[in-house]
Parts: C-alpha cells; sequence; structure tokens
C-alpha cells in the first residue's frame, strides 16, 4: 500500500493558497481516480482508492502545516506503510510556478511542514513531490505571507491543465515506479 500525503492547511480561507497546493493536488488525484469521498481519522481526511491493481492512501493532514508530521506519523502506524512508501506533495518557491520536481530522501529545504515530518519520522528516506509556487515579485516580501495569499487570478486560471499533469505523474508514479515518474515529469519552467 502507498500513502499520498498532501499538504496544506485547513479551512476555507486558506483553499486557494499557495501553501495548499499539496491539498489541491491530492484532491484533484483523488476526483480522478476515486470517488472524492474523505473519512476524518488519525487527524487527517483519508480516502482510499484503487490506481490500477494498486491500493492507496490520500491523506490531508488537518493539523496545519507546522506539524503535519503528527498525523503521517499515526497514519503510518494504523495503516503499516514504511516510509519507502509514502510520497508527500507540498508547495516549494524554489522553483517556478507551475514547475515539477519528484526527489527523494532530501533535507527539508526550510519548509516547516516537512521539517515536522522528518522529526516525527526521523527519517527522511520518503518520496517528495515538490510543487512550485515560485518566490515573490518582491523580494522584500515575507516568504511566509506570500505562501499564505490566494493564488492569483491568472494563476488559478493555469492551475486546472497543471493539476492534471500532476495527477498524470503520480498515476506513473504509482505504476511505474519514482525514476519514471521523475523522467517522465521533472520539469522548471523556463528552463
Amino acid at each position: 500500500m502507498k500513502l499520498i500525503v498532501g499538504l496544506g492547511n485547513p479551512g476555507s480561507k486558506y483553499m486557494m493558497t499557495r501553501h495548499n497546493i499539496g491539498f489541491m493536488a491530492a484532491d484533484h488525484f483523488n476526483n480522478s481516480f476515486g470517488d472524492g469521498q474523505y473519512k476524518k481519522e488519525h487527524k487527517a481526511e483519508i480516502a482510499k482508492i484503487r490506481v490500477g491493481s494498486n491500493q492507496i492512501l490520500i491523506a490531508k493532514p488537518q493539523t496545519f502545516m507546522n506539524l503535519s508530521g503528527e498525523s503521517v506519523q499515526k497514519i503510518m502506524s494504523f495503516y503499516d506503510v514504511e516510509p519507502e512508501n509514502i510520497l508527500v506533495i507540498h508547495d516549494e518557491i524554489e522553483i517556478p510556478f507551475l514547475s515539477i520536481r519528484y526527489q527523494t530522501a532530501r533535507g527539508h529545504g526550510g519548509h516547516n511542514g516537512i521539517r515536522n515530518i522528518h522529526q516525527m519520522l526521523s527519517s527522511n528516506k520518503y518520496d517528495r513531490l515538490r510543487l512550485g509556487v515560485g518566490r515573490p515579485e518582491n523580494p522584500k516580501m515575507d516568504v511566509a505571507s506570500y505562501v499564505l495569499q490566494n493564488f492569483l487570478d491568472i494563476e488559478v486560471e493555469e492551475l486546472k491543465d497543471y493539476l492534471d499533469t500532476v495527477s498524470k505523474s503520480l498515476e506513473t508514479y504509482i505504476c511505474d515506479g519514482f525514476q519514471k515518474a521523475a523522467t517522465n515529469f521533472n520539469f522548471v519552467k523556463g528552463k
């Protein structure tokens, strides 16, 4: 069984923020392959779907971003999922908007949600899907404020096609493995 974790913050006021792109990707993938129904358990919203012959758990921790590891640890323990069968989807300011980067066993890079998962699991031996949200145009703008802003209208228009691509990449990841997903879908916009 694989566990796909989308990171974000619960509540309608955060729904369309850059920090919630992990939730958006999880929802889009669930709606593409599942029935869209989540159940609340282990401090998360969890959906169970099938992709081909693979049983998948999709989780959206409801602990707020900085405590995501609390939920991930509980889910892993309850469902007996090993770290190497986890993929965490999260926002990434270090790559441009609409970019995709699969990585594995890396440092947290200053991302507080990933930092907490590392701490709670005592490991970084899991896969990550970094979804580019870019940096603020104004270099003096606080990054924390930037990721908690809503996407601009023009960005929202581009999200549908982007999330379609992300879902296709997740299908490849599940059916064909990390390397194939990284080879076929790692893309940095503008390069």
